[in-house]
């Protein structure tokens, strides 16, 4: 007997559904991160590093992830500088063609008593660009597309507060104060996060960057997995898990979270990462961003995309935030190659 296809569904209703491991007519093309370039910057007039100040300007370059590239999502924060500037950090805002970053090796803090959140965290012109920017979105764009925003996570804020060094030496010489500022520095994340589901977002990306090229997983399991249990407890929208780089050995703990999806890199195999967490939390990615959406041509990144959705991946997109340089042909190959694997089926 032949199945009836599902009725046709708008990009939000994708996304969600996918997030929370629902059926889909399609599966769902999301970025959890950035797919700003400099190119789509100069076909809107919305460059860095105004884009990441002025909330008009970060609404109209995020919009065109959904309207010239044909995601199913837009995501409006296109650094991770957020909070961090909130905070108190040194921001080196850079030009159009490179991002604004923290400068960690002016740390403001050397000990967990040194922490203050301070009282205009959301209001502060960093973290109120976003909120702004979201509600413009939704605005615009209705319930037609999932708006997906994006909250530190405390072992991010850390290096950035700490200094990355100083931070990790301090995990290894002293972990009750290392589980101490990651406690303090955890209001930062809820509060920037429920602010941004109150302004319109429909899920937020959470990057806690305890990546596998500078901790273990028995570091993710001691000192974050908890904490991110926490998080979808009090974060009242899916989270969408991001860690850069291998994280095979803390997918088994990553699972056991509550989130809704973990973003992972392309260091990890989809098969091998469908395999460990199953069906207990939906995986985006993982198309690799410097060997091919970067460096390679529109069919290097179809082939990577059919590995994807071969394996199960339930929402397919860049592993992190791409080259500004990145060329849009390259970029609208995934959501088309999407499409038609799905017509071959």
């Amino acid at each position: 007997m032949r199945m009836e296809p599902m009725q046709e569904m708008t990009s939000r209703e994708r996304v969600l559904a996918a997030l929370h491991r629902q059926p889909v007519d399609r599966t769902p093309v999301c970025n959890p991160t950035s797919v700003a370039t400099v190119e789509l910057m100069d076909l809107v007039d919305a460059p860095f590093p105004q884009a990441n100040r002025d909330p008009e300007l970060m609404a109209r370059l995020a919009a065109t992830g959904y309207t010239e590239l044909g995601f199913d999502s837009i995501m409006p924060v296109f650094t991770i500088i957020q909070e961090s500037s909130a905070l108190g950090c040194l921001i080196q805002w850079e030009q159009k063609d490179n991002w604004p970053t923290v400068r960690m090796s002016e740390p403001i803090w050397k000990t967990v008593d040194d922490i203050v959140i301070p009282a205009d965290l959301l209001t502060h012109q960093d973290t109120r660009c976003v909120l702004e920017a979201i509600r413009i979105l939704r605005r615009e764009y209705g319930d037609e597309v999932a708006i997906i925003g994006k909250t530190m996570g405390p072992w991010s804020m850390a290096y950035h507060t700490f200094g990355v060094e100083a931070f990790l030496l301090m995990s290894l010489d002293d972990p009750d104060q290392v589980k101490r500022i990651l406690d303090k520095l955890k209001v930062a994340t809820i509060d920037f996060g429920l602010a941004q589901i109150e302004a319109g977002a429909d899920a937020l990306t959470l990057p806690d960057h305890a990546t596998g090229d500078l901790v273990s997983g028995e570091y993710y399991q001691r000192y974050l997995r908890d904490l991110h249990i926490e998080f979808a407890q009090r974060i009242t929208c899916p989270i969408i898990l991001h860690i850069c780089g291998r994280t095979v050995d803390r997918m088994e703990y990553i699972a056991q979270t509550g989130m809704a999806a973990f973003h992972f890199d392309s260091k990890n195999q989809p098969d091998e990462s469908i395999g460990i967490v199953g069906d207990r939390i939906s995986l985006v990615g993982n198309i690799n961003n410097p060997e091919t959406l970067y460096s390679r041509d529109e069919e290097v990144v179809a082939a990577e995309v059919i590995k994807n959705l071969d394996a199960g991946v339930q929402l397919i997109g860049p592993e992190c935030a791409i080259p500004l340089q990145t060329s849009i042909e390259n970029l609208k190959a995934i959501p088309q190659t999407v499409r038609d694997w799905h017509k071959a089926r």
